[in-house]
């Protein structure tokens, strides 16, 4: 059989072309079997060039437990296994398998190379006819197979959902069955120093230095009915006394299994020209100095026990503070006039208020424009279909949702509304707004104080 180097390996490899012939046919032409070509091809895939730079065969126990659990654990196959783990020839991988399927441990103990020594034992003679004959030995034989499968059962327990196994695992599948069995055949058994088991167990077996910030991380997170984000309880955890970086926050969220919810598409109600439209006065500058400058407003749809409902909140782009709304059964003018009329008494005299929506047709009714312009407020509008001009009140829309509406179960619509009154009160007086680091009206009565 032809041997080949590593460079005619790779010169087969680079010149194989799959437009011009099959695999087999290729194979047949370098004078290789279809099995082998197969097989450096996935070699080169996963390991490059350098697949073929080890011709290492003498293969250590643990290591060919390593392949054979990882085989059997993905029920892989064992081209694909041995060239995932970089074996000179697949075939050893069936050797292997064989062996373990009809003997032990023992029988994937690597051979010995070179002449055997001519040294005499004194003591051989009487061993082999213990080890052969007595009963003693017997019973050791068997509790040396039952260790190792209940070992490899373990291990199998423990990296499950990993896709590899690592020296950690293995000194966990140790610790859990050092009373059963000697830790001196287990750490053998597992291919791993007496002293790294030891070094590892130590380190396993030390308090979890992120433990008091998990616990805070889900308190906060239950507190607030997984409303909160990573950054939001990054920043709630500095209110708290905790320095964490988010990033931190977001790594042990993720081992927690916290996650906050997600977000959907609003109702649109734009439905042409049907009065007269206002100019973008707004213009995307979503940040003021003082409350009562800068109001935005829109309508969101709920369906709930096959009928809808609709919202109408005004919200202070100041500190995001919703400052009145309207639920209704219909996306009727009423809906929108209550709303204002609500925010209006909430508006003192003295003002330079803007109040900015999309070009719904609620807001381009003469009763709205009428209304605005009396109390001399200035009227904006975002360009037609453009969402991104009234930003913040989309933003709040799908917090709502993802907070309040996806996240609960109603027993019917005015329960909704009890609890939609409820998570109102809670965003505004409670809930951490990531930018000012507070609620929207711990931020407006901070503002009062400090004016």
């Amino acid at each position: 059989m032809t041997k080949f180097t590593k460079d005619s390996k790779l010169a087969i490899i680079h010149a194989y072309d799959p437009t011009l012939l099959s695999q087999r046919e290729y194979a047949n032409q370098m004078g290789v079997t279809n099995s082998q070509f197969q097989y450096w091809l996935k070699l080169y895939e996963i390991h490059g060039e350098s697949a073929f730079a080890n011709g290492y065969t003498n293969y250590p126990t643990s290591f060919k437990l390593d392949v054979l659990n990882h085989m059997a654990q993905f029920n892989a196959s064992l081209m694909d296994t041995a060239a995932l783990f970089n074996l000179s020839n697949f075939s050893i991988l069936h050797s292997w398998k064989r062996k373990m399927e009809t003997g032990s441990l023992e029988a994937l103990e690597p051979k010995k190379k070179g002449r055997p020594s001519m040294k005499k034992d004194s003591n051989s003679s009487t061993k082999r006819s213990v080890i052969e004959g007595s009963v003693e030995a017997l019973e050791e034989r068997i509790k040396q197979l039952e260790m190792e499968n209940e070992y490899l059962k373990k291990l199998n327990t423990l990296v499950r959902n990993k896709g590899k196994i690592t020296k950690q695992d293995k000194a966990q599948a140790v610790w859990e069955l050092r009373h059963k069995y000697p830790v001196k055949a287990l750490v053998q058994l597992a291919g791993i120093p007496r002293s790294t088991y030891y070094n590892l167990i130590k380190h396993m077996n030390r308090p979890d230095p992120n433990a008091d910030v998990e616990a805070e991380i889900h308190s906060i997170y239950v507190e607030h009915e997984g409303r909160y984000g990573y950054r939001r309880i990054r920043d709630e955890l500095a209110i708290r006394g905790w320095k964490v970086n988010h990033k931190k926050v977001q790594r042990l969220m993720k081992k927690l299994g916290l996650k906050c919810l997600v977000r959907m598409k609003k109702y649109k109600s734009y439905k042409g020209t049907v009065g007269k439209t206002a100019p973008n006065h707004l213009d995307r500058q979503f940040t003021t100095e003082a409350p009562n400058e800068k109001w935005v407003t829109d309508i969101t749809e709920f369906k709930m026990f096959g009928e809808k409902l609709y919202l109408s909140p005004i919200l202070d782009l100041f500190n995001g503070e919703i400052i009145t709304y309207t639920l209704g059964s219909r996306p009727t003018y009423s809906l929108v006039s209550d709303m204002l009329d609500a925010g209006l008494k909430r508006l003192p005299e003295e003002h330079h208020l803007l109040l900015h929506s999309d070009q719904g047709w609620h807001y381009q009714m003469k009763p709205y424009r009428h209304t605005l312009k009396s109390r001399g407020i200035l009227q904006s509008m975002s360009r037609k279909g453009n969402c991104y001009d009234n930003a913040v009140i989309e933003s709040f829309f799908g917090i709502l949702k993802s907070e309040f509406l996806y996240y609960n179960e109603f027993e019917n619509v005015e329960h909704f509304k009890e609890e939609l009154k409820k998570y109102m009160e809670y965003y505004n007086t409670k809930r951490l707004k990531t930018k000012l680091k507070m609620s929207p009206v711990q931020y407006r009565t901070h503002f009062e104080k400090a004016a």
